[in-house]
């Protein structure tokens, strides 16, 4: 007998996603991912100024926006071969750093943490003794009794008036948390520290992006915030950017190992094989040379052989996809013709596409940029991976899981966080010795093409261009929920999450809290709902969760 489990929405994610698996003796045992939403901009964007597409691109999303603008901006500087100066490259670099920053706390605290964070069990926890277990965690600037007690009274007003808002419909209570109260309290109200911090990190963007989302300061060639680069601006970027980067050592990195360390039968649960990573900031024109963070490619798991990464070899499967057609092109050769249909799980099912590379469907995000790192022999990625695994007590093997990925995310939020002080400082160096270059003029050409990749907080991004007579003649991105949340391609292969969720436990079929734990830790660029099938019944239950 099956049961079926509709949980509609899955909050703490952005867009429409659905998801199906089949559940047999309280483990997932089949999975469906399915994109509930077609974007088209690829559609609008044909016929259009070349110049035109980054301000298109970038509102596909309200979250990663800058992300995909800069993906369009280097796809047609790649068409129009222009380098751009060291400054450009630097505020680039910064904004860049800025997004990892503001993303992944968002995520840790705000998407992921009540899958992990009991909230309602806070209510039960000392004030005292939850400031000595803080103390005990990290030397935050704030805590003591008096402030964990003024939390618990906002928790418990908030609870009592019935009114929980975006925590309502939350498995508070399921077996599967496992905190104690104090740490429960702990991890909420560093849920309100950081919702207060990431509006001061998101103006990092607004420094020298003229606003946040979509911000508007770069153009093919460089960037246009000439006026911003004045002493008063940076030094206020600089502030703002050790108040965040103070936050994560002193914050999320102690709240992510207490949490992990309670939790670390999740290293083996939540895995996948295969691992991409496009790489990215630049440190000098030599490029992927130079690159922050390295490209590679990680077959079976092997991260100690990482293999060079070509665009060339990545191909799109529309098979299993509400697209015409059957066959699977490179993106310069794609296309995209909407042809939406029912969710048929033996057929089509998904509005995502089906990246693969090499035939190969490839994790990509902060696992797999770590583990590229890692693999290459990254200095400052192999001594904090190694504090991470030493510190849980835990082997290399424990990466590839659903704990890993979550790791994964606050280690390359360290990681690029430390860096960009070196970039500050290039740019004020290059400032003050003359050098104020942030353009390099171009001229349009009658036919090219271009590819602009970048690795961003979700994951690996490329945009492809082919311009004709000026124009866009044909425009395709694959953005990192494609490659982690697609479907099965042509060949019958997984996507990464449908991979990921195979055998997960489930211990209550009616409160699936550890589908969503998998799912939340890929950071989803989509919103869904999620059905579960158990094949020992056929039950249906219908459920939300936020």
């Amino acid at each position: 007998m099956a049961k079926r489990i509709t949980i509609d929405p899955i909050t703490r994610i952005e867009g429409h996603l659905r998801i199906d698996v089949e559940v047999a003796g309280g483990k997932v045992t089949n999975a469906w991912s399915s994109g509930q939403m077609f974007r088209g901009i690829e559609l609008i964007l044909e016929g259009r100024d070349p110049r035109d597409a980054p301000h298109f691109v970038q509102r596909s999303c309200g979250v990663c926006t800058y992300t995909h603008m800069l993906a369009s901006i280097r796809a047609i500087e790649d068409a129009v071969k222009v380098e751009i100066p060291k400054n450009a490259r630097l505020v680039r670099n910064l904004l860049h750093g800025a997004q990892f920053q503001h993303d992944h706390i968002i995520h840790f605290y705000h998407l992921h943490a009540f899958d992990w964070v009991d909230v309602v069990s806070a209510l039960s926890a000392d004030p005292a003794e939850t400031a000595k277990f803080a103390d005990s965690v990290s030397n935050s600037h704030f805590g003591g009794t008096a402030y964990y007690r003024d939390v618990k009274n906002r928790l418990k007003t908030f609870v009592d008036s019935g009114q929980l808002g975006i925590l309502n419909n939350a498995y508070w209570g399921h077996s599967a948390y496992k905190l104690p109260p104090v740490a429960n309290l702990m991890a909420a109200a560093h849920y309100l520290e950081a919702l207060k911090l990431q509006a001061r990190t998101a103006r990092l963007h607004a420094l020298f992006g003229a606003k946040n989302p979509h911000i508007q300061t770069l153009v093919v060639g460089g960037i246009t915030s000439v006026r911003d680069l004045s002493a008063a601006r940076i030094g206020e970027f600089l502030n703002i950017w050790k108040e965040t980067q103070d936050f994560i050592e002193r914050v999320y990195i102690p709240d992510l190992l207490a949490v992990a360390g309670l939790y670390k039968d999740w290293g083996a649960i939540g895995g996948t094989t295969n691992f991409l990573a496009w790489g990215d900031l630049p440190e000098t024109d030599q490029e992927p040379e130079s690159f922050y963070m390295p490209r590679g490619l990680i077959k079976k798991r092997d991260f100690m052989n990482v293999l060079p990464a070509s665009q060339e070899k990545v191909t799109e499967h529309v098979a299993r996809s509400w697209y015409e057609g059957n066959k699977d092109l490179h993106p310069y050769e794609g296309e995209t013709k909407p042809q939406h249909g029912e969710f048929n799980e033996g057929g089509r099912y998904s509005w995502f596409k089906a990246p693969r590379y090499e035939g190969a469907s490839c994790e990509v995000g902060p696992l797999a940029r770590v583990l590229v790192a890692y693999g290459k022999g990254h200095k400052e990625v192999v001594g904090t991976v190694n504090h991470v695994l030493k510190t849980l007590d835990v082997p290399a093997t424990a990466l590839f899981s659903t704990l890993g990925r979550t790791a994964a995310r606050g280690i390359e939020t360290l990681v690029i966080g430390a860096r960009m002080e070196n970039w500050i400082g290039e740019l004020i160096g290059n400032l003050k010795a003359g050098d104020t270059e942030t353009y390099k003029s171009w001229k349009m050409p009658n036919k090219a093409q271009g590819v602009g990749l970048n690795d961003v907080a979700r994951g690996a991004l490329g945009h492809w261009i082919e311009i004709d007579k000026g124009k866009i003649k044909k425009y395709q991105y694959v953005v990192p929920s494609t490659w982690n949340l697609g479907p099965r391609c042509a060949n019958g292969i997984r996507g990464p999450v449908e991979e990921a969720l195979m055998g997960t436990p489930v211990a209550d079929v009616k409160r699936p809290i550890e589908i969503l734990r998998t799912v939340h830790s890929f950071d989803p660029c989509i919103a869904c709902g999620v059905h579960v099938v158990d094949s020992e019944s056929n039950e249906t239950y219908k459920v939300r969760v936020t």
